[in-house]
């Protein structure tokens, strides 16, 4: 039986750092991964090109039930301080849009980076080792596939339920439960939204069409593109809004941000071209008249009456939609919820009831924006739980 100080378990982008930061306290730590190579997430994020961070990172870009439990740890490690460690490891990068922060080359650098960081720091990587049960006594007892391990610290670094095709699984709820620790109900987020048969017949034969649109549900909302897809919505925006929306709201977009549809549908309304031919100079056409067939029948803009050309203009500031669904977990990006942050401390991530036991990364119910904010939360909770494991 190996002892070590801290075992991790979980070789993605939280896991990986915070071994490296207990390493380079002096702690002794082992990582297991149970899939054949380590940061699989990490090497898909960002089109390949990894958006490491964002330098516009700040606590109200994550969700929570408790809104206020991630301020801590990102207030101790910034964006900034990761950007150093990428300029010491000679990655270069671009910004991209919004503080986007990507590889110029591509993600394996990040990956790279912080395999070095764990060298450096005398920190040993397992991968298919597969972790088959924990217990405790005075100290933490893993049993797996390469043998049976003791620690005084443990690590969950799981991730959420995410893309299950690279080894996304609910593991660490499972441990969280073992321990007594309580869970938000687990939902996709940064997922693309699904519409019903009806939507999707007016609506299906424009997949690809992409429009710039403000999209809001409840209190949130975010100017970004949209995305037709055969089964709903996807893109940036929609992308953002899922990870605010509900089963069974409402999802408001605004197709016209930059201008004022009662002024334009007023100045046109003499004129004889179509609604649709009007909209196209505006829109995308192909979506601009499939759009304008939602008010039938066809006509000049001059046979509105001036009730219709209001009604239409609130439409176009106020399109409600009522998607069915998302394309849940195989296609979200990150994981809502998760491991209820009542139960963790804000300073260090060690469970409460749990003491020595850490959670971090996805697997806890802290959720970022789409851009970057997610690998910020990780490099933030993984050196949080790195300064006590």
């Amino acid at each position: 039986m190996m002892k070590t100080d801290v075992i991790v378990i979980g070789a993605g982008a939280a896991g990986l750092f915070c071994a490296a930061a207990a390493g380079k306290r002096g702690r002794s730590a082992l990582v297991l991964e149970h899939a054949d190579k380590v940061g699989k997430k990490i090497l898909i994020s960002g089109g390949g090109r990894c958006n490491f961070t964002n330098v516009d990172t700040s606590p109200e870009n994550f969700l929570s039930a408790n809104p206020s439990f991630h301020k801590s740890a990102l207030a101790r490690y910034t964006p900034s301080d990761f950007i150093a460690l990428v300029a010491k490891h000679g990655v270069s990068y671009h910004e991209k849009k919004l503080g986007q922060l990507f590889c110029d080359d591509n993600a394996r650098q990040i990956v790279n980076l912080l395999l070095s960081e764990c060298a450096e720091a005398g920190v040993r990587v397992c991968v298919n080792c597969e972790v088959r049960s924990v217990r405790k006594a005075e100290l933490f007892t893993v049993e797996t596939s390469q043998g049976t391990f003791e620690s005084s610290s443990l690590v969950i670094a799981t991730g959420g339920l995410s893309i299950p095709k690279i080894g996304a699984t609910d593991f660490g709820y499972r441990i969280a439960r073992q321990f007594g620790l309580r869970i938000v109900q687990p939902k996709p987020a940064l997922v693309p939204l699904t519409l019903n048969a009806n939507d999707q017949r007016v609506f299906g034969e424009l997949s690809g069409v992409s429009v710039e649109a403000v999209v809001s549900c409840g209190p949130a909302q975010f100017r970004e593109n949209i995305l037709i897809t055969h089964k709903g919505l996807s893109g940036p925006a929609i992308l953002q809004i899922s990870s605010y929306w509900n089963e069974g709201e409402a999802v408001t977009l605004d197709l016209l941000p930059q201008l004022s549809a009662p002024d334009l549908l007023r100045e046109k309304h003499q004129e004889g071209i179509a609604l649709g031919t009007l909209l196209g100079y505006h829109l995308p056409q192909r979506f601009a008249r499939a759009w304008a067939d939602l008010y039938p029948p066809v006509k000049p803009m001059k046979q509105y009456s001036v009730k219709e050309l209001e009604t239409i203009a609130q439409s176009l500031h106020h399109w409600q939609l009522h998607p069915n669904g998302t394309e849940g977990f195989a296609k979200a990006e990150v994981t809502r919820g998760g491991v209820d942050t009542d139960e963790l401390s804000s300073k260090t991530m060690e469970a409460k009831k749990a003491p020595g036991l850490y959670l971090i990364g996805e697997v806890v119910d802290v959720t970022g924006w789409l851009g970057g904010y997610n690998f910020q939360w990780a490099w933030a909770s993984g050196f949080a739980a790195g300064q006590y494991a």
